[in-house]
């Protein structure tokens, strides 16, 4: 399970950190959701953020890795949700097109993209990070059009005003030349 954490000052976005959890050095499955709720509760004391942002399971063949997966979701959005965080879900296709204007995009396009808007050199080993600082940077360009999972209050963007939806990254890069060096 991959983590990233991002900071906005008005539009300048930053990388604070991206790295894994490493679940494997558990067997037992009730371990590993206490060690991603305790890693997760640790974040939230450690840095302090506004929201939590989570990718949205997609169906899949295996049922058992889908409910596992679930359970694990379910135990960051607690940790989250116990500390009055708001949590926000995502498509993986919606993530992948709001970094590359693409929902087909591989997880190395997505990589490249966020290198590049993050203005961070050294790429994360897994692929799991940098998908967790994809779902935190989506959040960021779709604030406001998605509906909180705790409240049924809709989001305001960042700034305050409407988020604009973007038919793909060029249009998205045409209205914010400034975000996309």
């Amino acid at each position: 399970m991959g983590y990233g954490i991002i900071s906005v000052q008005g539009n300048h976005l930053k990388l604070i950190q991206a790295d894994i959890l490493q679940l494997n050095k558990s067997d037992h499955h009730l371990d590993r959701l206490k060690l991603i709720f305790e890693t997760v509760t640790d974040l939230i004391q450690q840095y302090h953020p506004d929201e939590l942002a989570i990718e949205e399971p997609f169906f899949g063949k295996n049922v058992q890795s889908m409910l596992k997966l679930g359970r694990a979701q379910g135990v960051a959005m607690a940790a989250a949700l116990n500390r009055q965080i708001p949590v926000f879900g995502y498509s993986p296709r919606l993530i992948k097109q709001s970094i590359t204007g693409k929902g087909s995009a591989s997880k190395e396009q997505v990589s490249a993209m966020l290198q590049r808007l993050l203005h961070f050199k050294e790429t994360p080993v897994f692929h799991d990070a940098t998908d967790a600082v994809g779902v935190a940077l989506c959040h960021y360009f779709q604030s406001g059009q998605m509906e909180v999972i705790k409240s049924d209050k809709p989001k305001k963007s960042i700034s305050g005003k409407a988020a604009k939806s973007y038919t793909g990254w060029e249009a998205f890069v045409q209205d914010n030349p400034k975000r996309a060096k």
